[in-house]
């Protein structure tokens, strides 16, 4: 195993304080691709969302239907790099300007997020940023399995002989200094692929991010970061979750169920075609259930031969197949959270964002199973939002616009010197691809 088997995806600059800069977003979704560019302009400080440096004004937008997708993964390059070309070439043309670099969302590929605790013997008596570095560095490749890679490496707290609670350890005094981080990984085929297919558009990748994690930071407000608070990304292929406690990211998880399956439990159910299925879902999708829905009854037409007649079905048939499914995406999410650390925070909130997050009653049910205050969430603090994008369905893209604002919360790993000096002289179609060349 050489020391390229565990790595980190690319992680963006921290954004400097008083420059404007423009920003991109790319979330490649199994259902849609949605791409914005925003201007990025300095603030002064703000009583509400109080991490941002910035405000954002979105200056181009799109989204298209997803093709080569699967379950946030890609299936069949050649497809997911039509639409992503499509996507970008879009808002490049609301924006009227030439994306060169685009920031990535991941959502499949197993997401994990891992606690670990590292620490090392002081050399110097105080505490220096290299301290700081070698000791987060030992920790996130301790975390970091074969044929799994980095998304996100950030410490939550940091320790000095034995004394934690320490928010910057830098120039204080001790023997021993040790760091609390929540490494979060990705299946590394899952992520290589992603930023291959970003990359055949002649896009080069800045940074990847997890979904669940970025969502948070569109939707949350500042008491529910404080306080503690799981995000639940319902997405079509996948449902992932970020979990926050005192301000700072703690924890990740994801599993391969979605709205998709509502879809497709609907499609099969009511023996209709996929798209009337995602077109009932969309218009009248709701897990409620009331007296008169029995007797309610509409006309589905039949999959497959033209010549058979449409089928009558009630609505509570419909809210029953979608019921079903909901229960099991949110008993699913119920035991992941009882094996994290918001099983110690018994009155934080979750916040439900995703396109399956829209269905109608889907807040009450969630509160039922899981026993704890339920909203669903929209983007906050994003100027000129078009109303579309107003919704939780647009967390994850939004979200990316405002990752930038944390970045230099992240550990990032410097870079072997010798692809440094190589691509110092390479143009860019020397440093496309320098990730996935590093191999895992």
């Amino acid at each position: 195993m050489t020391v390229f088997d565990r790595t980190q995806t690319p992680k963006t600059r921290p954004m400097p304080p008083h420059r404007t800069a423009m920003v991109a977003s790319l979330d490649i979704g199994t259902s849609k691709i949605a791409c914005m560019i925003a201007r990025l302009k300095p603030c002064p400080p703000q009583e509400a969302l109080r991490g941002r440096t910035h405000a954002i004004e979105l200056v181009g937008y799109s989204q298209i239907q997803s093709r080569g997708v699967k379950a946030g993964a890609v299936v069949d390059m050649a497809e997911c790099e039509k639409a992503i070309r499509h996507a970008v070439a879009l808002a490049e043309r609301m924006a009227k300007v030439r994306v060169e670099s685009v920031l990535l969302s991941v959502s499949a590929g197993r997401l994990q997020g891992q606690l670990i605790e590292a620490a090392s013997d002081i050399r110097g008596g105080a505490v220096t940023a290299e301290d700081i570095s070698r000791v987060t560095s030992t920790g996130m490749h301790h975390a970091t399995g074969i044929g799994r890679a980095v998304l996100h490496a950030l410490p939550v707290g940091y320790t000095l002989d034995g004394v934690k609670g320490i928010r910057d350890p830098r120039g204080m005094v001790a023997r021993q200094f040790g760091v609390d981080m929540n490494v979060v990984t990705t299946d590394a085929t899952v992520a290589k692929n992603l930023m291959l297919a970003v990359e055949r558009c002649h896009l080069e990748v800045e940074a990847m991010a997890a979904s669940p994690y970025v969502a948070g930071l569109s939707m949350l407000t500042d008491d529910e970061l404080d306080l503690g608070a799981a995000l639940v990304e319902m997405g079509a292929g996948t449902t992932t979750i970020a979990i926050y406690s005192g301000g700072r990211f703690v924890h990740a998880s994801g599993f391969a169920v979605g709205g998709h399956h509502i879809t497709m439990d609907l499609a099969r159910g009511l023996g209709a075609c996929i798209a009337d299925a995602e077109r009932i879902k969309t218009l009248y999708g709701t897990v409620l259930t009331g007296g008169s829905d029995a007797r309610e009854l509409m006309s589905i037409p039949a999959a497959g031969d033209e010549r058979d007649g449409p089928q009558v079905i009630s609505r509570a048939t419909i809210a029953n197949i979608i019921r079903h499914r909901a229960e099991e995406i949110f008993e699913m999410v119920r035991d992941r959270l009882a094996d994290s650390p918001f099983a110690a925070e018994p009155r934080a909130r979750v916040v439900l964002s995703g396109g399956a997050s829209q269905l109608t009653g889907v807040p009450e049910l969630a509160t039922r199973i899981l026993g704890r205050s339920v909203r669903v969430g929209r983007p906050l603090g994003v100027g000129r939002l078009p109303n579309e994008a107003k919704s939780g369905s647009f967390a994850v893209p939004t979200g990316l616009l405002v990752y930038p604002q944390y970045a230099h919360l992240e550990h990032i790993e410097p870079r072997h010197t010798r692809h440094i000096r190589a691509d110092a002289h390479a143009g860019y179609f020397g440093k496309v691809g320098r990730w996935l060349r590093e191999g895992f």
